[in-house]
């Protein structure tokens, strides 16, 4: 289930399309457009908004729906006849647009407030399968393994000698739930001091190693714009970004490939091997404007990290780095 943030953002932004003036008379009942909100989630909203801890989402989400209601580029005062929210339903298929609202079976919305994430993915699927297909192919708890085989022993060689060796199998491969949770609890939020030097080696090790896997996938010009297009969430179908950034409001519209190739071409795309904390690739495209050349850059980062504590399985979750509103195909909305 979402957490009652994700809910106050995507509901409310829907919310505010439905042209009522005051928002907390449009809280007083679903309204009959709204699809896929049970009187639960209502209740909660209800509770949230009434409390008062989340007002400025409240604010912003409602404000967003509004504008999107007025916009000559969304739905030009046209109040919608259905809002659909997605809410906790996944997707069926293999989901390239993140859209969390569907007006009238036509305009997608994706409600990102705050967030600079793009999508969140298995290592292989990112580094091996270019985003292409999540269901085949190497599983993500082995991709440490993959990437580091002989670093990754020794990293656990050594939490082992400091957990206790009696406590812990010679093998991570044998790991019980129990005993993963005793590594937490001996290791702490971070890594002690003792195994820092041991993880950064490791950590390194991997982000080269995915790095170079990435660039042995996009040799040609074609692969790496393709990729640009899928890391930056482009799809067969324009879509619209509803939400916020520190900067303030975010109203994007957000172009397909198709859009994109007719006023820009990609120069060049650079993959970069680094450890902050974590093992990450940088990423960053440089791209030419057909109408008067100018150059504009794109860039961001992936980090690889255990998706749900240490020795679990791993995921690889790409940031974007460059503001939306200056990003190649994220066009504002007026």
């Amino acid at each position: 289930m979402p957490g009652i943030r994700t809910e106050i953002t995507e509901i409310v932004t829907g919310l505010g399309m439905c042209g009522l003036d005051d928002l907390g008379v449009a809280l007083s009942t679903v309204p009959p457009v709204m699809r896929n909100v049970g009187g639960e989630d209502w209740q909660r909203l209800r509770t949230a908004f009434d409390a008062g801890d989340y007002a400025a989402d409240f604010n912003a989400a409602w404000e967003n729906g509004r504008s999107f209601l007025k916009s000559a580029g969304g739905l030009r005062h046209r109040t919608p006849t259905i809002i659909e929210w997605k809410g906790p339903q996944r997707q069926p298929g293999y989901d390239t647009l993140p859209a969390d609202l569907r007006i009238d079976h036509v305009y997608l919305v994706s409600c990102k407030y705050q967030s600079r994430i793009l999508t969140n993915s298995s290592p292989a699927n990112l580094f091996r399968r270019r985003l292409a297909d999540r269901t085949s192919g190497m599983e993500g708890a082995s991709w440490y393994v993959t990437c580091a085989p002989a670093e990754f022993q020794h990293l656990y060689s050594c939490v082992r000698r400091y957990v206790g060796r009696a406590l812990l199998p010679r093998s991570h491969e044998h790991l019980t739930t129990a005993e993963i949770r005793r590594i937490r609890e001996a290791c702490g939020g971070s890594w002690p001091t003792v195994l820092r030097p041991h993880w950064q080696e490791f950590s390194l090790a991997v982000a080269t190693a995915s790095a170079s896997a990435w660039k042995q996938e996009l040799t040609s010009a074609a692969r790496q714009e393709e990729m640009l297009w899928r890391l930056l969430r482009l799809g067969p179908a324009p879509y619209f970004v509803l939400g916020s950034s520190t900067s303030g409001p975010m109203r994007l519209r957000i172009e397909t490939p198709w859009d994109w190739k007719q006023h820009f071409v990609l120069a060049e795309f650079d993959i970069t091997a680094t450890s902050a904390g974590q093992p990450r690739v940088d990423w960053k495209a440089s791209v030419v404007k057909r109408d008067g050349g100018e150059q504009r850059d794109v860039a961001g980062h992936v980090e690889i990290r255990w998706a749900h504590g240490r020795f679990s399985s791993v995921e690889a979750k790409v940031y974007l780095d460059t503001p939306h509103a200056s990003v190649p195909g994220y066009s504002p909305l007026d």
